[in-house]
C-alpha cells in the first residue's frame, strides 16, 4: 500500500490528455407520491435541478480531483448548452483551447430524473453522427502541439460522434511515433477502431459481446479477455466486473484478478469514468499497470457509493487505501 499511496503522491505532477464526448448531466431531482391518472406513470414532485459534466468532461473533472493536470479534446454546438460546459470548464480551471465549436450541431446533454435516489427515466439530446472532417483536424493539430507535454491519452468514446475511425487512426499514428500510452473506454460499435491502443477498458457485457463469449464463470472470463488481447492488439485489456472487482489481462503475463472493494452500490453513473481516469493518471505518474488497475479499482468503489455522476478526490483515495491497511 505504502507503493500505491507513493503513486498518488505524484498525481499532481502527472498530465493526462482526454479526447472525447463532452456531455452535460442534467439531473431533476424530486419525489413520487402518486400515479398519474393520464397513464400508469408516477408523478415526480420535482424539488431541484442541478448540472454536471459528463463522458470526457467527467474523465477531466476526475483527474482534476484526484490532483492531476490535464487537456482535453471535444466539440460542443455553438448553443446555451455548449457555452455552459465551455464556461464549467473554464471555471474548473480546464484550457478550453482544445474544444471545437461546431455550428449546426447540438451540445450532447443527458437529462436524468431522479426520485428517491431512484433513477425514474432519461432523456437525451445529441446528435450520434461524426464530427466534421474539419473539427477532427483541429483535434489533432491541438494534439500535435502540445505533444510534449503528455505520456498518456484517453479516448473517452460515447458514440455522440466525436470518436471517430479517422481521428483514431491519427492518434494511434501520433502514439506510436511519440511512445504515448493510450488507454479507451470503449463503444461497442466502435471496438475495430482501437487496434494497437495501449489498454482498453470495456465492462463484461461489452467484453462478451465484442469476443462473442458470453462471460458467466471465470472459464468464459479467461477466453473472452484473451479473445479481445489477441483482436485488440493491446498491450492489455481490462475488463470492469461491477461487484466482482475487475480483471487485468496483459500479454505474456497472468492474468491479474482485482476484487471489488465497493461496500454498497447507490449509482454506477459515471464508474466507468472514474476508473479510466484513475487508471491513466497512475500511469502518467509512473504505476504499472497492475499497481494502476488496483488504484482504479479503489477509485471506483468509491464513486459507485454517490449518487449522481461524482469525482473522486486525492483525500478518498488515500483514505481508501489507509482503510485496508487498518483491516
Amino acid at each position: 500500500m505504502d507503493r500505491l499511496s507513493e503513486y498518488i503522491s505524484r498525481f499532481n505532477n502527472a498530465t493526462v490528455l482526454v479526447v472525447g464526448d463532452i456531455i452535460a448531466d442534467h439531473y431533476v431531482w424530486g419525489k413520487v407520491e402518486r400515479i398519474s391518472p393520464e397513464a400508469p406513470v408516477p408523478i415526480v414532485d420535482v424539488q431541484s435541478e442541478s448540472f454536471m459534466l459528463g463522458g470526457a468532461g467527467n474523465v477531466t473533472g476526475n483527474i482534476l480531483s484526484l490532483g492531476g493536470k490535464v487537456k482535453l479534446c471535444g466539440v460542443v454546438g455553438r448553443d446555451d448548452m455548449g457555452r455552459w460546459i465551455v464556461n464549467r470548464l473554464k471555471s474548473e480551471g480546464v484550457c478550453t483551447d482544445g474544444i471545437v465549436v461546431e455550428d449546426g450541431r447540438p451540445s450532447s446533454k443527458k437529462t436524468r430524473v431522479i426520485a428517491h435516489n431512484q433513477h425514474v427515466v432519461r432523456f437525451d439530446h445529441e446528435s450520434r453522427g461524426d464530427i466534421s472532417r474539419e473539427s477532427q483536424d483541429i483535434i489533432l493539430e491541438y494534439i500535435r502541439t502540445h505533444i510534449d507535454d503528455i505520456k498518456v491519452v484517453v479516448i473517452s468514446d460515447y458514440a455522440k460522434g466525436v470518436i471517430t475511425r479517422n481521428l483514431v487512426k491519427n492518434i494511434l499514428e501520433l502514439a506510436l511515433e511519440y511512445n504515448l500510452c493510450i488507454i479507451v473506454d470503449p463503444k461497442l460499435k466502435h471496438f475495430d477502431f482501437y487496434t494497437g491502443a495501449t489498454v482498453i477498458t470495456p465492462n463484461t457485457s461489452e467484453a462478451s459481446i465484442a469476443s462473442g463469449l458470453t462471460i458467466i464463470d471465470d472459464e468464459t472470463l479467461l477466453k473472452a479477455g484473451n479473445v479481445l488481447l489477441k483482436q485488440s492488439n493491446a498491450e492489455a485489456v481490462l475488463i470492469t466486473r461491477s461487484e466482482h472487482g475487475m480483471s487485468l489481462f496483459q500479454r505474456n503475463n497472468d492474468v491479474i484478478h482485482i476484487p471489488a472493494v465497493a461496500r454498497e452500490v447507490y449509482d454506477v453513473t459515471g464508474a466507468g469514468d472514474t476508473v479510466v481516469s484513475t487508471l491513466a493518471l497512475s500511469v502518467a505518474a509512473g504505476a504499472s499497470l497492475s499497481d494502476a488497475a488496483i488504484l482504479a479499482n479503489y477509485a471506483g468503489g468509491i464513486v459507485v457509493g454517490i449518487v449522481g455522476t461524482a469525482t473522486v478526490h486525492q483525500e478518498q483515495l488515500i483514505a481508501a487505501l489507509n482503510d485496508v491497511k487498518k483491516q
